[in-house]
């Protein structure tokens, strides 16, 4: 199959996929070495056309590729599909709307937690795919006619996957229950990291404002070092090394250099320097200004047995609906519904999942309704009925 490598049979293979109802989408690039991930090649698939796209041509401009992206009038199905979506917002500066995830949709439909691609194309499809060629280097040239197939084949049968979803979903009315899942990948703020937010993501045994305050700090400098330079963040400096610095505050190079695993040349480089002045600005910060350790609700005593009752009935509803029990609410949203019910902030309780077990998991708790055993089945019936 041929590789489009010039602008004009770009431009022109777009333009034959303007009106299409939906195209199929995806990405093979590579993170390994990188900040940033290097789109290598992208797969479209129209009704009747199919093509890779070698995104590293030497001279190929990818604005007709973006400009259908960004036409709202035709839907983008991809399979798992943040990570694609992260490179178009990337290199575009807009997202491709609208879009559908496949795998999202299947955890609506009965396919189980997270399922991938290989699997839901077998059970939907009767399809083989090959994945020889996962881990290849898509960065080397010329690409073999192995790897071309491989890749193609994740959007040649993505066609009659989605086909087949998208009919389940209207057959059983939750093609709205998708759509709600859709906004949050359609959310130009899910893809735009604020470097300030990137010390929620590092694990800390113990915490406290301020030593929280230098650790935002910290993990704001490393993210914008790596951000600038293009290397990943732990070639900036490890996780567990930032949080020894925040919990030991150096304010000179000699405190900084007894820091494990801070060579000589870091610590007294522009990196040693750079630490140097984000530990004194996360000192600077006001104490009321320092933030707060996440603190999980702390649970009523004895609630044990009524978070497990819940428990029971989501993996009922999850088996009745076929939704994945994942989608529906995760363990710790049940946990927390079964210790504050109604006042509960969870998404069990919000949108669609409301309706397919937020609303029964409420009344379960409070009595309205009780779980009865028949046959081989549970079934949920109001309080009193014999």
């Amino acid at each position: 199959m041929p590789i489009i490598t010039d602008t004009q049979t770009l431009s022109e293979f777009c333009d034959r996929l303007r009106g299409s109802k939906y195209i199929t989408v995806d990405t093979e690039f590579m993170r390994e070495k990188t900040y940033w991930p290097i789109l290598c090649l992208v797969q479209v698939a129209g009704p009747n056309d199919a093509k890779a796209i070698d995104a590293l041509a030497p001279g190929i401009d990818l604005s007709p590729l973006f400009e259908l992206m960004a036409d709202d009038g035709i839907l983008k199905v991809f399979h798992a599909a943040r990570q694609d979506l992260e490179i178009f917002h990337h290199l575009a500066g807009v997202l491709p709307t609208p879009v559908f995830d496949t795998q999202v949709a299947a955890m609506v439909c009965g396919f189980g937690d997270s399922v991938g691609y290989e699997a839901l194309i077998t059970d939907l499809v009767n399809a083989k795919i090959d994945k020889g060629s996962r881990f290849t280097d898509w960065t080397l040239r010329p690409l073999s006619e192995r790897q071309v197939d491989y890749a193609m084949a994740d959007v040649t049968h993505l066609r009659p996957a989605y086909d087949k979803l998208a009919a389940k979903l209207h057959e059983n009315g939750r093609e709205q229950w998708v759509e709600e899942e859709m906004e949050v990948l359609e959310n130009p703020n899910t893809y735009t990291g604020n470097p300030t937010e990137a010390f929620r993501r590092i694990k800390a045994r113990s915490t406290g404002p301020r030593m929280l305050a230098i650790l935002r700090e910290l993990a704001a400098w490393r993210e914008l070092e790596a951000q600038n330079r293009d290397v990943p963040r732990n070639r900036i400096i490890r996780e567990e090394s930032l949080v020894e610095i925040a919990h030991h505050a150096p304010t000179t190079t000699q405190q900084l250099g007894r820091t494990r695993g801070l060579g000589e040349k870091m610590v007294n480089g522009s990196y040693g320097q750079g630490i140097l002045e984000a530990v004194k600005k996360g000192l600077a910060v006001p104490d009321k200004d320092c933030p707060q350790p996440n603190i999980k609700p702390k649970l009523p005593r004895g609630i044990g047995p009524v978070t497990d009752l819940l428990k029971v009935l989501l993996k009922m509803k999850s088996e009745d609906s076929g939704v994945a029990s994942k989608l529906l609410a995760s363990a710790s949203d049940v946990e927390v519904l079964a210790a504050f019910g109604a006042d509960a902030d969870v998404k069990a309780l919000t949108g669609w999942r409301r309706k397919a077990f937020g609303e029964d998991a409420l009344k379960l708790r409070s009595g309205e309704l009780a779980l009865s055993v028949k046959g081989k089945r549970l079934k949920l019936l109001p309080t009193g009925t014999p």
